[in-house]
């Protein structure tokens, strides 16, 4: 069973599917209250997974992303940041490593383009890249019973956030979250993927890709996709403080730049949690304006909330946000508090 035929199989079930994602199951806004309150399971197929292979292949990405490969132990993931040489973010990888592999899982859409780019620096290197998002299943699980409930299918779950276990059936890593809940992506093979999903369904309620990405952005977690690559040095979307840049591995394309910014304390700009009340759903690159109509920053992650709310993770300068008036198209952002510090403020 392919992704393809693995999809097919969840329209059986109710899927609504549309650009090669699961929308809903028939009642968004249902979903989404459930996604609030109650157990959800999310087929994860917009995600795209690569794998790379080979004796070269931890010295390759060391001087390629902006976390320390070397510090993936086959237990743990990290972020991990990919830029080109101006130190502008290409691409934000979950990174891993399994057995004699590493993987990078980001946006299927950028996963061909970033697969191309990284094949064109290999050059001698001892690495084989593969795209595996046809044949590993990626099943996301949220909600505040969701630890019993996977212990009841594997017997042994991560406690700890981006911890991962590896099982024979499938691989389980903890995600954030931002609620009093517990959050789990489960990698596994097409062989294995009906059985663990008809199992938690029978306790969780299926939900499409916005409820997920609701999750992602309550959690503070960005996103880059094709509409925001080059937009942002890596401090822009917080990714110094999700531990997802290394300042002491050494040299990686863009470097400089990251490094500069850290070391001189010149980010002025960060991404905040809000909300929007809207009947249109935003796109992340959208521009935000203050009270003068200036261009203050620009979205970042989208997705439906409950009933008309948006929510977003918007970039933006850091005064701009203080002063507690940005719109987007007229409508005002409703800050919230991230579930992770800052740090100080304009550092």
């Amino acid at each position: 069973m392919t992704a393809t035929q693995w999809q097919s199989e969840l329209m059986t079930q109710g899927a609504h599917i549309e650009d090669g994602a699961v929308q809903h199951f028939g009642d968004p806004l249902l979903e989404r209250k459930i996604t609030a309150l109650g157990n959800v399971l999310c087929d994860l197929s917009h995600l795209g997974l690569l794998e790379l292979k080979g004796a070269d292949t931890v010295s390759f990405l060391q001087g390629q992303v902006t976390n320390d490969v070397k510090l993936l132990r086959g237990d743990n993931a990290h972020y991990s940041g990919y830029c080109s040489p101006k130190g502008r973010l290409l691409a934000l990888f979950l990174a891993f490593a399994h057995q004699d592999h590493v993987h990078l899982q980001l946006p299927q859409d950028l996963l061909a383009p970033i697969m191309k780019r990284l094949t064109m620096y290999v050059m001698r290197s001892k690495v084989v890249i593969t795209d595996t998002s046809d044949s590993i299943i990626k099943i996301g699980v949220n909600g505040p019973d969701a630890t019993r409930l996977m212990q009841a299918i594997f017997g042994q779950v991560p406690s700890q956030d981006y911890a991962l276990v590896g099982l024979e059936q499938a691989t389980l890593l903890k995600l954030p979250t931002a609620q009093q809940q517990a959050r789990y992506e489960i990698f596994t093979s097409s062989e294995h993927a009906q059985t663990i999903w008809n199992s938690l369904k029978t306790d969780c309620q299926p939900v499409g890709k916005a409820c997920w990405d609701s999750l992602e952005i309550q959690a503070g977690i960005p996103e880059i996709v094709a509409n925001t690559q080059e937009q942002f040095v890596p401090q822009m979307v917080n990714l110094d403080c999700l531990n997802a840049i290394n300042f002491k591995k050494g040299c990686y394309t863009g470097q400089e730049i990251v490094a500069r910014t850290h070391y001189l304390g010149t980010v002025k700009r960060r991404t905040f949690l809000a909300s929007i009340v809207t009947d249109t759903l935003p796109m992340a690159g959208d521009k935000l304006l203050d009270a003068n109509n200036s261009e203050v920053g620009q979205l970042v992650r989208v997705a439906k909330g409950l009933d008309n709310n948006i929510d977003v993770l918007a970039e933006l300068r850091i005064e701009a946000q203080q002063t507690g008036t940005v719109y987007w198209q007229g409508q005002l952002l409703r800050f919230n508090a991230l579930p992770y510090s800052l740090g100080t403020t304009g550092t």
